[in-house]
Order: structure tokens, then sequence, then C-alpha cells
């Protein structure tokens, strides 16, 4: 009898494995039925110190002075975490976190809700959350940094639009209790090493080899080096965007003017137009959330924000004069409301996770 319970719960939780359809939006309780998980390191480099190493005379931890003599030093790599669940789709979802986040982006949300981690794996896709070089659980650098520890909290306040410090935003999507705070400024960690597109590019297109065609996933700053892991790499079966802000590819002979924004200025960069083409053959879906102005607001947190949107609008026609199918979806636009610089955490994410759903859905995904 107990047997026949718990198989009656997995068909429940992993029924919405056909691509035509999406799972119903309340779907987050219950048994989830999970195949397979782990984790393991991909991409990365050895330095190596002139020098024999000597185990005696150098064998003694002491970090003041501690001799480095023929010693290597394996960093400079990305973590993955995955879980693959019963009856998986085809795609995986590679997870990309942004700027000064790590995995926990896409874990439980900073007020204790499932993230999009377990949304989609219960909605039957394999799963991949991935730390980038040098950030979070892949920490080891081959380069050194200083790191600052200047607070700035109110600063991500505004940049991550809950609102004007110290007023979150009428009707923001985010839980507003001290606790919730708490958590998600905990979640900002800083780079343990230099930032290196082009390192993190590779190690992602690394993944990629290894899980195949997969689903990219990408927020903020890993926006950009979606597009490029992209122009690099054919196992990208397509892309899902929250809020790119940076590192737009455009033909060499087309990018667009930058667009400047109180406190910065917005680049585009140039790609040869062969590499480009490569855009124009997959499908690829980009959100935008609330309070973002369409023209200058005096507002540092709004106005990059503006900027980006503006240069996504030019990127998207860009891919599509070209044959490409990238949709920009303005979430306002189609009636939600309230989203901040992080839609697939905020009180709603569940009904963002329909809206991807669904798109993935149309896309065969």
């Amino acid at each position: 009898m107990r047997v026949g319970f718990y198989l009656m719960l997995i068909t429940m939780f992993t029924d919405c494995k056909d691509a035509t359809s999406s799972a119903p939006s309340d779907a987050t309780e219950g048994l989830l039925a999970i195949k397979e998980q782990g984790s393991f390191f991909v991409g990365g480099s050895v330095k190596t110190a002139p020098g024999v190493f000597d185990p005696i005379a150098h064998g003694f931890f002491n970090p003041s002075s501690q001799a480095s003599e023929g010693q290597t030093l394996h960093g400079d790599h990305a973590y993955v975490f995955y879980q693959v669940p019963a009856d998986a789709r085809e795609h995986p979802i590679v997870m990309w976190h942004g700027y000064g986040q790590f995995s926990k982006t896409w874990e439980t949300t900073p007020d204790g809700r499932e993230g999009f981690q377990n949304i989609f794996l219960r909605r039957n896709w394999p799963v991949y959350v991935l730390d980038q070089p040098r950030r979070g659980r892949a920490g080891r650098s081959s380069e050194p940094v200083t790191i600052d520890a200047r607070p700035s909290d109110q600063l991500w306040f505004g940049i991550f639009r809950l609102g004007v410090y110290p007023d979150f935003y009428p009707g923001v999507q985010f839980k507003q209790d001290a606790e919730t705070v708490d958590q998600y400024f905990r979640q900002i960690t800083p780079d343990i090493g230099p930032l290196d597109i082009d390192l993190n590019v590779a190690a992602v297109i690394e993944l990629l080899e290894r899980t195949g065609p997969s689903i990219l996933m990408t927020h903020s700053h890993s926006g950009g080096m979606g597009w490029l892991t992209a122009l690099r790499s054919d196992k990208v079966a397509g892309i899902v965007c929250f809020e790119p802000g940076s590192n737009f590819p455009f033909p060499e002979d087309k990018v667009p003017e930058p667009i400047n924004y109180l406190g910065g200025v917005l680049s585009a960069r140039g790609v040869p137009d062969a590499d480009f083409t490569r855009l124009t053959k997959i499908p690829i879906v980009i959100y935008y959330g609330d309070n973002i102005p369409r023209e200058p607001s005096g507002k540092p947190g709004e106005e990059q924000w503006t900027a980006a949107l503006a240069m996504a609008e030019k990127w998207r026609d860009a891919v599509n004069d070209r044959g490409g199918d990238v949709s920009l979806v303005y979430l306002p636009d189609v009636g939600i409301t309230g989203n901040t610089h992080f839609p697939f955490s905020d009180l709603n994410n569940l009904e963002i996770a329909d809206l991807v759903s669904n798109w993935l859905a149309e896309k065969k995904l």
C-alpha cells in the first residue's frame, strides 16, 4: 500500500515531461524523483612555480612564509552541481548566475520558497547550476586580487531595483521583512580573482561538451557571456536570459553608438559577421522586470537598466533582421508588474516560470 502511494506521488509531480505543455504553477510541493545528482569542476588551469619541491623543507604549512618552489596551483575552474529527474526531458538547463552572485541565485529564494533550480527540476528538466571561475565554490584563482570589503548593500538595493533606498517600490514583488532582506544581501559574493570573461566562457563551453545540447539560462552579467558562449559553441540549444546588462555582440560594421546613462556608459562589442550569424540559429528569449523608465529618471539604480533595455532592443532587431528568433519581453507589457532584477526569485517566480516553460514548449526545448 505504501509503495503504491509513493508511486502515485511520483506520477503527480513528474507527468509534465511532454515538451508541448508546461507544469502547473503550484507544483512546488511533494516528492521529488531524482535519478542522478552530483558535482564536478570544468575548465581551469594549472600554475607551476619554478624550482623543485622539497617535501621536507617545503612541507610545513605556514601561510606567512610558505615556499612555493616546484609546487602547482589548480584554479580558474567552474563548479557545477547537477540533478537529473526521473523521466528527464532531452535538453538540460544550465543556470548561470550574474555579477556578485553565485549558484545560490537559482536555489531557495531569500524568503524561503523554491527557486528555479527545483521548479524546473519538478518540470522534468535536468538542471545544472554553476559557480563561474573565481566565484563561490569555484574560488581558487591563479591570479591575485584584493577583495574590497567596503559596505555597499544600499548601492545594490538600488541596482537590483528593490526601490530607492530606504523605500521599496510600491507593489514590488519582494517580501520586505528584515529576515528576507538579510538573506538577500548575504547571497552577494565577491570575485576571488580578476574577472575574466573569456575564462568564464571557456569553462561553460567545456561544461556544454559534457552535457550535450543544452538550454542556457543566464542572468544580468552572464547574459553577455551567454551570447559569447553561443558564438563559440554549437551545444547551445536555446537561451533564456534575465535582464542582460553588457557585452551585446553586433556585426563589426553595425555596432550601435554607446548609450550614456547617469554614472556610466553602455557599449556594445563587434564580432565577425560569420560569428554573429550563429546567433540567428537558436531561439532566444529575454525578460526585463518592472521599474525601468524609458527616459532618464535621475536615479542611478534605474538608469543603467534603461540603457540595457534600449541596447537589448537594438540587439534583438539586429539578430531578427538576419532571420533570427529573439523575443524580448518587458514584463509590464504582458501584465506582470513589480518584478525586480531577479524575476526568478521574486514573489511571483512561479508565474515567471510558467512564462519560461511555455516559451520552451513553443520552441520544443
